[in-house]
């Protein structure tokens, strides 16, 4: 009984010995050269500064073809066609057009209490957070980081109107 249990013991140990060995084998940091990926960290250099172009520059450059692609992240919710609403309202004709008035589209608190018009700096902040330019809303949707993204999809939905 005691040889069993010594056996049971003694190769269980050995197999994770050899385990243990087949790993470091496999994932031996030095054997397979340099990393496939980093994890940045906060450094004690200063980050170098960028330039920001200003959104009237990204406007006047801004390509509407581009705009069209990057829309395809909003059509999950919003339609293009006039009346047409979806999950969100629908966004032919919204450059210039008044805050929350999309017809048969019900807008949450924060957008209904809006004034103002759909104009290129009120979507440029809507579009780049949501949740920030109108704290409340019921839009999902995170955001558009890259100012260029922003001017593009503004410039398609202000061609969707003629």
């Amino acid at each position: 009984m005691v040889t069993k249990v010594a056996a049971g013991v003694l190769g269980a140990w050995l197999v994770l010995l050899l385990g243990k060995w087949a790993g470091e084998e496999m994932y031996h940091a030095e054997l397979h050269g340099e990393p496939s990926y980093s994890i940045e960290v906060a450094s004690d250099e200063p980050e170098e500064e960028v330039e920001e172009v200003p959104f009237e520059e990204l406007m006047a450059a801004a390509d509407i073809d581009d705009g069209a692609k990057v829309f395809r992240k909003c059509s999950a919710c919003h339609k293009v066609e006039p009346g047409a609403n979806g999950a969100g309202p629908y966004l032919h004709g919204v450059v210039g057009r008044d805050i929350a008035t999309a017809d048969g589209f019900s807008y949450s608190g924060a957008l209904s209490e809006k004034d103002g018009e759909w104009d290129v700096a009120a979507l440029n902040g809507f579009l780049e957070k949501p949740s920030d330019w109108a704290p409340g809303t019921s839009m999902g949707f995170s955001g558009l980081n890259k100012p260029e993204d922003r001017a593009n999809v503004i410039a398609y939905l202000d061609s969707l109107d003629d």
